[in-house]
Protein backbone atom coordinates (compact mmCIF):
# COMPACT_ATOMS: atom_id res chain seq x y z
CA UNK A 1 0.00 0.00 0.00
CA UNK A 2 1.83 2.90 -1.21
CA UNK A 3 1.55 6.47 1.71
CA UNK A 4 -0.72 8.66 0.87
CA UNK A 5 0.95 12.48 -0.03
CA UNK A 6 -1.07 14.84 2.05
CA UNK A 7 0.29 18.95 0.75
CA UNK A 8 -0.63 22.15 1.31
CA UNK A 9 -3.60 23.56 -0.62
CA UNK A 10 -3.30 25.65 -3.06
CA UNK A 11 -5.08 29.22 -2.17
CA UNK A 12 -6.51 30.82 -5.38
CA UNK A 13 -6.56 34.47 -5.17
CA UNK A 14 -10.26 35.43 -6.76
CA UNK A 15 -8.88 38.99 -7.44
CA UNK A 16 -6.26 37.37 -9.40
CA UNK A 17 -8.48 35.35 -10.90
CA UNK A 18 -10.77 38.14 -11.79
CA UNK A 19 -8.62 39.77 -13.38
CA UNK A 20 -7.36 37.27 -15.56
CA UNK A 21 -10.74 36.76 -17.17
CA UNK A 22 -11.19 40.92 -17.58
CA UNK A 23 -10.69 42.48 -20.88
CA UNK A 24 -10.98 46.54 -21.05
CA UNK A 25 -11.64 47.57 -24.71
CA UNK A 26 -11.26 50.94 -26.23
CA UNK A 27 -13.39 52.71 -28.43
CA UNK A 28 -12.50 56.04 -30.79
CA UNK A 29 -14.93 59.14 -30.39
CA UNK A 30 -15.63 61.84 -32.83
CA UNK A 31 -12.99 63.48 -30.79
CA UNK A 32 -9.55 62.32 -31.05
CA UNK A 33 -8.71 64.09 -27.42
CA UNK A 34 -11.05 61.48 -25.88
CA UNK A 35 -11.10 57.56 -25.22
CA UNK A 36 -13.97 55.75 -24.72
CA UNK A 37 -12.50 52.44 -22.25
CA UNK A 38 -15.23 49.50 -21.98
CA UNK A 39 -14.73 47.00 -19.01
CA UNK A 40 -17.31 44.49 -19.68
CA UNK A 41 -19.43 45.56 -16.74
CA UNK A 42 -21.63 48.33 -15.44
CA UNK A 43 -20.10 51.31 -14.28
CA UNK A 44 -22.56 53.87 -13.52
CA UNK A 45 -25.12 51.32 -14.28
CA UNK A 46 -27.80 54.09 -14.67
CA UNK A 47 -27.12 57.59 -15.41
CA UNK A 48 -23.75 59.19 -15.83
CA UNK A 49 -21.02 61.23 -13.62
CA UNK A 50 -18.68 63.86 -15.22
CA UNK A 51 -15.07 65.17 -13.43
CA UNK A 52 -13.63 68.69 -14.83
CA UNK A 53 -11.37 69.08 -12.32
CA UNK A 54 -9.54 67.27 -8.76
CA UNK A 55 -12.54 68.98 -6.63
CA UNK A 56 -15.03 67.15 -8.31
CA UNK A 57 -13.09 64.59 -8.64
CA UNK A 58 -12.52 63.47 -4.91
CA UNK A 59 -15.97 62.50 -4.90
CA UNK A 60 -15.39 58.98 -6.78
CA UNK A 61 -11.96 56.76 -5.67
CA UNK A 62 -11.73 56.02 -9.17
CA UNK A 63 -12.36 59.60 -10.76
CA UNK A 64 -9.37 60.89 -8.35
CA UNK A 65 -7.40 58.14 -9.45
CA UNK A 66 -7.80 58.82 -13.59
CA UNK A 67 -7.74 62.66 -12.99
CA UNK A 68 -3.79 61.99 -11.35
CA UNK A 69 -2.42 60.52 -14.74
CA UNK A 70 -0.29 63.01 -16.45
CA UNK A 71 -1.89 64.63 -19.32
CA UNK A 72 -5.63 63.73 -18.16
CA UNK A 73 -8.16 66.46 -17.90
CA UNK A 74 -11.29 64.93 -17.66
CA UNK A 75 -13.34 61.52 -16.96
CA UNK A 76 -16.39 60.58 -17.66
CA UNK A 77 -18.74 57.49 -16.38
CA UNK A 78 -21.58 55.89 -18.23
CA UNK A 79 -23.36 52.99 -17.25
CA UNK A 80 -20.87 50.95 -18.70
CA UNK A 81 -17.83 52.97 -20.16
CA UNK A 82 -15.35 55.15 -18.24
CA UNK A 83 -14.21 57.88 -20.78
CA UNK A 84 -10.97 59.75 -20.45
CA UNK A 85 -10.16 63.09 -22.07
CA UNK A 86 -6.54 64.29 -22.47
CA UNK A 87 -4.56 67.54 -23.21
CA UNK A 88 -4.30 68.00 -26.91
CA UNK A 89 -0.29 68.11 -26.69
CA UNK A 90 0.25 64.39 -24.89
CA UNK A 91 -0.25 61.19 -26.99
CA UNK A 92 -2.37 57.97 -26.32
CA UNK A 93 0.27 54.97 -26.75
CA UNK A 94 1.97 56.93 -23.44
CA UNK A 95 -0.96 57.41 -21.80
CA UNK A 96 -3.26 54.42 -22.08
CA UNK A 97 -0.96 51.62 -20.22
CA UNK A 98 -1.17 53.75 -16.73
CA UNK A 99 -5.10 53.87 -17.92
CA UNK A 100 -5.30 50.54 -18.12
CA UNK A 101 -3.30 49.31 -15.32
CA UNK A 102 -5.82 51.94 -12.33
CA UNK A 103 -8.83 50.52 -14.71
CA UNK A 104 -8.03 47.18 -14.02
CA UNK A 105 -6.63 47.77 -10.49
CA UNK A 106 -9.68 49.45 -9.58
CA UNK A 107 -12.58 47.07 -11.03
CA UNK A 108 -10.75 43.96 -9.46
CA UNK A 109 -9.90 45.71 -6.13
CA UNK A 110 -14.62 46.03 -5.85
CA UNK A 111 -14.14 49.35 -4.54
CA UNK A 112 -17.51 51.30 -4.70
CA UNK A 113 -17.54 53.66 -7.47
CA UNK A 114 -18.65 56.77 -5.23
CA UNK A 115 -17.32 57.13 -1.71
CA UNK A 116 -21.54 57.31 -0.41
CA UNK A 117 -23.89 56.88 -1.87
CA UNK A 118 -24.92 60.87 -1.53
CA UNK A 119 -22.07 61.88 -3.98
CA UNK A 120 -23.39 59.23 -6.29
CA UNK A 121 -26.50 61.17 -6.05
CA UNK A 122 -25.30 64.40 -6.49
CA UNK A 123 -22.92 63.28 -9.40
CA UNK A 124 -25.40 61.80 -12.14
CA UNK A 125 -28.09 63.76 -13.87
CA UNK A 126 -31.01 64.80 -12.62
CA UNK A 127 -31.76 66.97 -15.92
CA UNK A 128 -34.47 65.00 -17.76
CA UNK A 129 -36.79 63.69 -14.81
CA UNK A 130 -40.32 65.27 -15.43
CA UNK A 131 -41.42 67.42 -12.22
CA UNK A 132 -45.02 68.64 -11.47
CA UNK A 133 -44.15 72.05 -12.28
CA UNK A 134 -43.02 71.29 -15.74
CA UNK A 135 -45.11 72.35 -19.05
CA UNK A 136 -46.34 69.84 -21.56
CA UNK A 137 -43.57 71.20 -23.98
CA UNK A 138 -40.82 70.79 -21.54
CA UNK A 139 -41.74 67.36 -20.68
CA UNK A 140 -42.00 66.35 -24.03
CA UNK A 141 -38.35 68.06 -24.62
CA UNK A 142 -37.08 66.46 -21.42
CA UNK A 143 -38.63 62.72 -22.46
CA UNK A 144 -36.80 63.09 -26.19
CA UNK A 145 -33.59 63.99 -25.05
CA UNK A 146 -33.73 60.65 -21.86
CA UNK A 147 -35.10 57.90 -24.54
CA UNK A 148 -33.94 59.49 -27.80
CA UNK A 149 -31.25 61.45 -27.94
CA UNK A 150 -29.04 60.84 -24.64
CA UNK A 151 -28.34 57.22 -25.88
CA UNK A 152 -27.42 57.35 -28.99
CA UNK A 153 -24.78 59.82 -27.62
CA UNK A 154 -23.47 57.54 -24.97
CA UNK A 155 -22.46 55.70 -27.93
CA UNK A 156 -19.82 57.79 -28.69
CA UNK A 157 -18.62 58.33 -25.36
CA UNK A 158 -20.86 61.30 -24.42
CA UNK A 159 -24.01 62.78 -22.62
CA UNK A 160 -26.11 65.67 -23.14
CA UNK A 161 -27.61 67.51 -20.12
CA UNK A 162 -30.91 69.79 -20.31
CA UNK A 163 -30.21 73.03 -19.07
CA UNK A 164 -33.78 74.93 -19.88
CA UNK A 165 -36.37 75.96 -22.56
CA UNK A 166 -36.96 79.76 -22.97
CA UNK A 167 -38.86 81.48 -26.16
CA UNK A 168 -38.03 78.65 -28.31
CA UNK A 169 -35.09 77.70 -27.58
CA UNK A 170 -33.82 74.60 -26.03
CA UNK A 171 -30.23 74.91 -24.09
CA UNK A 172 -27.87 71.97 -23.40
CA UNK A 173 -24.78 71.44 -22.28
CA UNK A 174 -22.69 68.31 -24.25
CA UNK A 175 -19.99 66.42 -21.84
CA UNK A 176 -17.59 63.54 -21.64
CA UNK A 177 -16.05 62.77 -25.04
CA UNK A 178 -19.09 65.46 -26.76
CA UNK A 179 -17.14 68.43 -24.66
CA UNK A 180 -15.00 70.97 -27.07
CA UNK A 181 -15.39 68.03 -29.83
CA UNK A 182 -15.66 69.83 -33.69
CA UNK A 183 -18.80 67.88 -34.86
CA UNK A 184 -20.78 68.66 -31.59
CA UNK A 185 -22.15 71.42 -33.19
CA UNK A 186 -23.17 69.64 -36.19
CA UNK A 187 -24.43 67.18 -33.95
CA UNK A 188 -26.40 69.82 -32.19
CA UNK A 189 -27.75 71.31 -35.70
CA UNK A 190 -28.24 68.39 -38.00
CA UNK A 191 -29.05 65.80 -35.24
CA UNK A 192 -30.87 67.13 -32.09
CA UNK A 193 -32.32 70.53 -33.54
CA UNK A 194 -33.88 68.88 -36.74
CA UNK A 195 -35.58 65.63 -34.01
CA UNK A 196 -36.99 68.25 -31.59
CA UNK A 197 -38.30 70.56 -34.54
CA UNK A 198 -40.26 67.51 -35.90
CA UNK A 199 -41.15 66.30 -32.77
CA UNK A 200 -42.20 69.30 -30.60
CA UNK A 201 -43.59 72.53 -32.95
CA UNK A 202 -42.69 74.93 -30.15
CA UNK A 203 -39.14 74.13 -30.38
CA UNK A 204 -37.77 76.72 -32.74
CA UNK A 205 -33.67 75.80 -31.75
CA UNK A 206 -31.21 74.00 -29.86
CA UNK A 207 -27.78 76.03 -27.86
CA UNK A 208 -25.09 75.03 -26.34
CA UNK A 209 -24.52 76.05 -23.08
CA UNK A 210 -20.38 76.44 -22.59
CA UNK A 211 -19.15 76.54 -18.70
CA UNK A 212 -16.98 80.02 -18.08
CA UNK A 213 -13.19 78.17 -18.75
CA UNK A 214 -15.06 76.68 -22.28
CA UNK A 215 -15.69 80.58 -23.05
CA UNK A 216 -12.88 81.81 -22.18
CA UNK A 217 -10.52 78.59 -24.50
CA UNK A 218 -12.60 79.54 -27.43
CA UNK A 219 -11.88 83.19 -26.96
CA UNK A 220 -8.76 82.76 -26.66
CA UNK A 221 -8.75 80.78 -29.64
CA UNK A 222 -10.61 83.24 -31.52
CA UNK A 223 -8.57 85.72 -30.97
CA UNK A 224 -5.55 83.74 -31.52
CA UNK A 225 -6.67 83.26 -35.12
CA UNK A 226 -6.71 86.63 -35.49
CA UNK A 227 -3.20 87.39 -34.62
CA UNK A 228 -2.38 84.19 -37.10
CA UNK A 229 -4.36 85.74 -39.67
CA UNK A 230 -3.03 89.45 -39.23
CA UNK A 231 0.61 87.77 -39.05
CA UNK A 232 -0.08 86.42 -42.71
CA UNK A 233 -1.65 89.28 -44.33
CA UNK A 234 1.98 91.14 -43.15
CA UNK A 235 4.10 87.90 -43.96
CA UNK A 236 2.24 88.24 -47.65
CA UNK A 237 2.31 92.07 -48.24
CA UNK A 238 6.14 92.23 -49.04
CA UNK A 239 5.70 89.45 -51.51
CA UNK A 240 2.59 90.82 -53.23
CA UNK A 241 4.95 93.46 -55.64
CA UNK A 242 6.86 90.78 -56.79
CA UNK A 243 4.04 88.47 -57.90
CA UNK A 244 1.94 91.17 -59.43
CA UNK A 245 2.66 91.33 -63.49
Amino acid sequence: MSPTVVGTPRIINPLRQFARSMFIQTESTPNEDSLKFIPGHPVMGTGSAEFTDTRSALASPLAIRLMGIEGVKSVFFGPDFVTVSKVSDNRWNLMKPEIYSTLMEFFTSKQQLFRSEEERNQAGPQDTRILDTDSETVAMIKELLETRVRPAIMEDGGDIEYRGFEDGTVKVKLKGSCRGCDSSTVTLKNGIENMMRHYIPEVERVEQILDQEEEIALDEFSKFEARLEKTQKKGDSPMAQYMSP
